[in-house]
Order: structure tokens, then C-alpha cells, then sequence
């Protein structure tokens, strides 16, 4: 059985690593990635799309300078992609956002793990908990990256309200906001440091505990009597 202090060190990492698993889940399946203003010029008048869009659908209004503005609907963010560079920019940040999710979660499978026994491979110990949380934070920050790129060089935003509304032509100029489902991508990257930071001070103490019980014969006290 584990110690104490192994067992209240790896649970507060199982919980990091669970909370992370967790915000990857809401930033994949919420829809506030991006609100987008996006103006079209016209013959006689200039039109605006508003857009608020995750990685798999949104939504999307239009108004006239006029004063006409029609309903809101909704949209699937594949099917409003006729863009090849485009939708393979989304497809590749889901598909890091998934290698993240497997992170974070075989990273929570080993931390319970050594919650609750003491593994005998070195890899589901202290140095797989790096290595996935490591992998999981990466991923995590590749997706951050990945997503403005998209919006910037591929004028994601732009694509996707020409989807919405298919006679608007001339594009003028866009106004972006980045949602909570993007920046929530930040706390995926702490929890994995603070997952990371517990373990390393468990295995930083039980090293030095160790090196401490390994202490040379020379350095016992002179007043030691040797038969």
C-alpha cells in the first residue's frame, strides 16, 4: 500500500488531471471559440454577418445597413466549408484536441493508479505522469495556435458566413472575439503544470529521503562503537 503522503500527493494530481479532462470536453463541445462582425459590400448597400462558431457548428445572423435584419440560424461548421485549406485547419485541431483528451486521460488512469498501489514498472510512476501530462499540455497549446492561424490565413470567418448566406460576395472587412471556449484552453495547459509540479515535489522529497538513508558509514557519528 502507498504512503500517506504518496496517496494525498497523487490524488490532488488525479484531480488536476481529471479538471483537465473536463475543460477539454466543454471546449469541444461548445460553441464559443470565435464571434465574428463580418461586412460585405453590395451594389446599392453593405451587409453584415454575425457569427459565433465552435469547431463543430454556430450561429449566424445577417443585417442591412437598411435597418433589415433577418432571424438567426444555425450551422455546421464542415458543411458551410467548401475551403479545402480551411476545413482541414478545423479537422487538425480537433483531431489535436483528441490526442490531448487521451492524454489527459491516460495521465488521470496513472495518477489513480499510484493513488491506490505502488506500480512496479518505473513508467506508471512519476515518469509517465510527465511524459502524458507533458503531451496533453503541448497538444493543448498546438490547438491555441493552430485556431488564430485559421481565422487570420485562411479567413475562416469569412468563409463561413459566404456558407450562411451564398449571394453575399465582396468581403470589406471582419472584427473577431475570441470566446471562453477558447481561452479556457489556458487552464487545460496550468492544470497539467500544477499536475506536473505535485508529482515533481513528491519525487524531488522521496529522492531526497532516500539519498538520506544511503548516507555513507564515514558519515555516522564518531560516538558509533563498530564490533
Amino acid at each position: 500500500m502507498p504512503s500517506r503522503t504518496k496517496t494525498a500527493m497523487f490524488g490532488s494530481a488525479f484531480f488536476t488531471c481529471l479538471c483537465s479532462f473536463v475543460v477539454i470536453c466543454v471546449a469541444l463541445a461548445t460553441q464559443h471559440w470565435m464571434s465574428s462582425e463580418v461586412r460585405f459590400l453590395g451594389t446599392n448597400t453593405s451587409t453584415t454577418v454575425s457569427l459565433t462558431y465552435g469547431l463543430f457548428s454556430g450561429t449566424c445572423a445577417q443585417s442591412i445597413d437598411a435597418g433589415l435584419q433577418l432571424s438567426r440560424k444555425t450551422f455546421t461548421v464542415a458543411d458551410n466549408l467548401s475551403n479545402t485549406t480551411a476545413k482541414s485547419m478545423i479537422t487538425a485541431i480537433i483531431v489535436v484536441l483528441v490526442l490531448s483528451l487521451l492524454s489527459s486521460l491516460l495521465s488521470s488512469g496513472f495518477t489513480c493508479t499510484n493513488t491506490v498501489s505502488n506500480p512496479y514498472q518505473t513508467f506508471l510512476g512519476p515518469i509517465g505522469v510527465y511524459t502524458w501530462n507533458s503531451l496533453c499540455g503541448i497538444f493543448t497549446l498546438i490547438a491555441m495556435i493552430l485556431f488564430p492561424v485559421s481565422i487570420e490565413e485562411s479567413s475562416l470567418s469569412v468563409k463561413l458566413a459566404q456558407g450562411c448566406f451564398a449571394f453575399l460576395q465582396t468581403h470589406e472587412k471582419s472584427e473577431h472575439t475570441y470566446g471562453y471556449s477558447y481561452w479556457i484552453m489556458l487552464l487545460i495547459i496550468f492544470l497539467n503544470i500544477a499536475s506536473i509540479t505535485i508529482i515533481y515535489f513528491y519525487d524531488h522529497a522521496r529522492y531526497s529521503k532516500k539519498k538520506e538513508q544511503e548516507r555513507p558509514i564515514e558519515n555516522a557519528p564518531k560516538d558509533v562503537i563498530l564490533f
